[in-house]
Order: C-alpha cells, then sequence, then structure tokens
C-alpha cells in the first residue's frame, strides 16, 4: 500500500475531493470550501497541475475575472487510488483481534500489516507482549 505524497496532503486531497465530481470548480469555491489564502491554494493547485492531475482555465464570467480548475482523468485515477489505499488502512485499523489481519495466500504482509499486527504473532517476532 503506497500513499502518493502529491495526493496525500490533505489540501490537495481536499481540492481533489472537491473536484472528484468532475465539473469544472471555480477557484474562489475551493478557497471558500477548504478556508485557504489565494496563495496558498494557488501553490498546492499549481502542484496538481505540475503533476497532471488538475488543469487550470482562466477566463471571464461576464466581466469579471475568473480561475476554474478542473480533474483530469490521471487526478481522478490518482484520488480514487489513494482512496483505497485510505480505506483499507481504515479496515486494518478497525479489525478486531478476532478477525484475520493477514494479508490474502501468496501475498507478503506489507509495512502498514506489520505494524498493525497483533504483537504476540510470528509476523512480527520482534516484539512480544508484556508479561511472556
Amino acid at each position: 500500500m503506497d500513499l502518493d505524497d502529491v495526493v496525500h496532503q490533505r489540501t490537495r486531497l481536499g481540492i481533489l475531493a472537491i473536484l472528484s465530481r468532475g465539473d469544472r470548480i471555480e477557484f474562489g469555491y475551493l478557497q471558500q470550501a477548504l478556508d485557504l489564502s489565494a496563495g496558498n491554494l494557488s501553490r498546492h493547485v499549481t502542484t496538481l497541475v505540475e503533476a497532471r492531475l488538475v488543469t487550470v482555465e482562466k477566463g471571464y464570467q461576464g466581466r469579471r475575472p475568473r480561475t476554474w480548475v478542473t480533474i483530469t482523468h490521471l487526478g481522478g485515477k490518482a484520488y480514487n487510488d489513494e482512496m483505497t489505499v485510505l480505506r483499507s488502512l481504515v479496515a486494518l485499523a478497525d479489525a478486531t483481534p478476532s478477525e484475520p489481519t493477514s494479508p490474502p495466500d501468496g501475498e507478503a504482509p506489507g509495512p502498514v500489516s506489520d505494524v498493525l499486527a497483533d504483537p504476540g504473532t510470528s509476523r512480527n517476532p520482534g516484539h512480544t507482549r508484556q508479561g511472556q
């Protein structure tokens, strides 16, 4: 399970979450919804543009200049992949001790499953329960 640092940063994840519905969103709306300064939002949008996850379109609505942000196909895939990883992490954290936490047959345990594994199991041999 790998988290994408570009997508995972909370502000950028918020931007992609809002854009994930596929609509062209006005910059001012993103700024208000995420409670960001224009400069801060601009820097995060620039990072997403450089990663080809969003596009920016400038134009006018009436006489007023506007900037719209749209998620790209690659951005939608990156957002969906990130959400899949996050859901997997939540599922691991929510698993009760009686539920198996080992990966499916044939797959090696990943670093996250090692950390969340029961401390007394063979998957985490360096740790033992207190009193053992």
